[in-house]
């Protein structure tokens, strides 16, 4: 748990770590759920990447980003697409076919771009689903019978999704 504290166990000597509430990331135009999502994961303010692609004069815009391992592309992306899966909305409606298809080049981004989504949008209610190699068919395709706003998976199996009518 990000953005506690630690207190001591009064049964005996382990220490725990307490939340501590923090307010709503203060960014303009930014959807309240994710702001709270990321004050939640102790962001204080947004990187230099995520500043860069949440800027309004890029709302609607293709983006081509590159910028070193850690510099919060992953965030960045799913600040990126927040206006257009959510529009004026704070919070999704029900699952059904998705609203959006990530597109990463190995299964280890894939899994790591659902991950990032998923506590992003999470108070926003989203269902993010992979489709990746290694995993068990059925349980993917079970999962995106149930529904899914943001799928995400390599090129390869979304598109055996697809071909199987699936997705």
């Amino acid at each position: 748990m990000s953005g506690g504290h630690f207190v001591r166990n009064p049964l005996g000597g382990q220490l725990w770590r307490a939340a501590v509430a923090r307010p709503p990331l203060d960014v303009p135009h930014m959807i309240p759920t994710l702001s709270e999502a990321l004050a939640e994961r102790g962001y204080e303010s947004l990187t230099d990447v995520q500043q860069a692609v949440t800027a309004p004069d890029l709302a609607d815009a293709d983006l081509l980003v590159s910028a070193q391992t850690g510099s919060g592309k992953t965030v960045g992306f799913g600040l990126a697409i927040a206006g257009t899966l959510l529009g004026e909305i704070t919070r999704f409606g029900p699952a059904g076919a998705p609203l959006a298809l990530v597109v990463a080049p190995t299964r280890e981004l894939a899994l790591q771009v659902q991950r990032e989504l998923g506590w992003l949008y999470a108070k926003a209610g989203a269902r993010v689903a992979s489709c990746i190699g290694g995993m068990d068919a059925r349980d993917e395709r079970r999962a995106l019978e149930r529904g899914a706003h943001v799928v995400v998976g390599p090129p390869g199996r979304l598109c055996d999704r697809i071909k199987r009518g699936s997705l």
